[in-house]
């Protein structure tokens, strides 16, 4: 099999995408619909709605209680949680992420975003562009996710008028474009009648473009990892020392990005230690070339330190290892983060100490506008951040690559995961500057 075929392959079979928007614009609705007209459920699925909805005095069936799981989502009607659900149709297989609405589950949806190749943004007709809108756009050029649809929902309610619709898209196209939003697809809906969701609507003849299924379907799946910087972390050295393979070491894995062939001359991250791609296995057999996803065992034409929480890299495109990171965080946890404080820093398998040295701004989502010097970051903040570290680390920019530009923040007391972090600029449009932290002593060990 070509790269090219498996690049093809990748772009036709599936598709990560999350649905955002303001609460009760119907995000679990338009899901419900989707999943019910596109007949992705099962029989008995159906009938514990239709009885659920009965019980709550609905004569139809309440297709958010599709996705609508949790005991406390149903009784206030309401998404609280990610609520993930895998379905397919003859031409592409789907991973959605149901996320929530409310403000204070912002980091909800960033955990829902953060893998997705498209993102539905929900619109009621009735209220146009709002500050969630606005919030929930930002998060996605934030996460760097390529394709974004404007679902202007509710369109039955508005009679459906042709100049509503146009004058939200006008509006939300121009506030996403200046985000570095790269494509806004706008699409007119009824998901409660199911008005363009899977079947075009009989209402609404002044619009010619596809249903949100036809454009799930067709849209180019921009998860091709294959054309990106070419990045394997390694996870585990096979040494089996057996009477049949007595010198074997190889080094497993999954490729985060790119390509590896067999002759290629490769470094090892942090050590700078250099080899040559002696064979690769795959699956129980010798392959001479691998790409992203796959699993495979890379084996060195020398015999080098390599471990756990190395990064091996095309010699030719290996990135810089830095112990200064300056990224953009979302803060996930109830706890704050503060300047000064000591964390654990997880960059694909390899897992660092750190320290907070600064916080340089908080990101206000409604106006993006920036709070200098916050002191600390609280639940739901997305702020820059300067993490130094104790050992190097070989990231890539967030911009450059979703995989090894991404990391986690962790509390090294109990594992609790405290911020998602992006390196490098914010915006692909607005690239912020960061102050340069002060350096601070630490008796314990932690002063890097």
């Amino acid at each position: 099999m070509t790269l090219t075929t498996a690049e093809q392959l990748s772009a036709t079979t599936l598709l990560r995408f999350a649905t955002a928007g303001s609460v009760d614009d119907g995000k679990s609705t338009l899901v419900g619909r989707l999943l019910h007209d596109s007949k992705s459920i099962l029989t008995d699925q159906l009938e514990a709605v239709e009885s659920a909805s009965r019980n709550r005095g609905q004569e139809t069936p309440d297709l958010a209680l599709l996705t609508d799981g949790l005991r406390a989502e149903r009784e206030q009607g309401i998404t609280i949680d990610v609520a993930y659900r895998y379905f397919a149709t003859a031409r592409r297989r789907f991973i959605l992420a149901d996320t929530p609405g409310h403000v204070q589950y912002t980091r909800n949806m960033v955990t829902g975003a953060s893998t997705a190749e498209l993102a539905v943004v929900l619109v009621d007709a009735r209220n146009g562009v709002v500050e969630q809108t606005r919030r929930h756009a930002a998060v996605a050029a934030l996460l760097r996710v390529p394709h974004v649809v404007l679902a202007v929902n509710k369109m039955d309610l508005v009679e459906y008028a042709e100049p509503v619709f146009a004058e939200i898209a006008k509006e939300f196209t121009a506030y996403a474009a200046s985000l570095g939003v790269p494509e806004i697809t706008a699409i007119p809906i009824s998901a409660l009648a199911g008005d363009n969701v899977v079947e075009p609507s009989a209402h609404m003849d002044w619009y010619g473009g596809p249903t949100v299924l036809e454009h799930l379907e067709t849209v180019p799946a921009s998860h091709d990892l294959t054309a990106c910087h070419a990045r394997f972390p390694v996870q585990y050295v096979i040494r089996p020392q057996t009477a049949e393979n007595p010198d074997y070491r190889g080094y497993a894995g999954q490729i985060a990005a790119g390509a590896f062939r067999v002759g290629e001359q490769i470094t090892v991250l942090p050590s700078g230690r250099t080899s040559t791609i002696a064979g690769i296995d795959a699956l129980g057999e010798s392959v001479d070339i691998a790409w992203a996803p796959q699993s495979v065992t890379l084996r060195l034409a020398d015999d080098i330190d390599v471990s756990r929480g190395d990064l091996i890299a095309p010699t030719s495109d290996a990135p810089a290892p830095t112990q200064d990171v300056e990224a953009t965080v979302c803060h996930v946890a109830d706890t704050p983060l503060s300047v000064g404080q000591r964390v654990l820093i997880k960059h694909t398998t390899r897992t660092v100490k750190a320290i907070v040295k600064d916080i340089p701004s908080r990101l206000t989502l409604d106006d993006l506008s920036q709070h200098p010097n916050p002191g600390q970051l609280v639940a739901n903040d997305i702020g820059r951040v300067v993490v130094r570290t104790a050992e190097p680390l070989a990231l890539d920019a967030y911009a450059d690559s979703r995989r090894t530009g991404s990391f986690l923040l962790i509390d090294p007391a109990d594992g609790t995961t405290l911020s998602a972090g992006m390196a490098g600029d914010a915006f692909a449009a607005q690239a912020e500057h960061v102050h340069e932290a002060a350096a601070h002593q630490d008796d314990e060990g932690w002063d890097f």
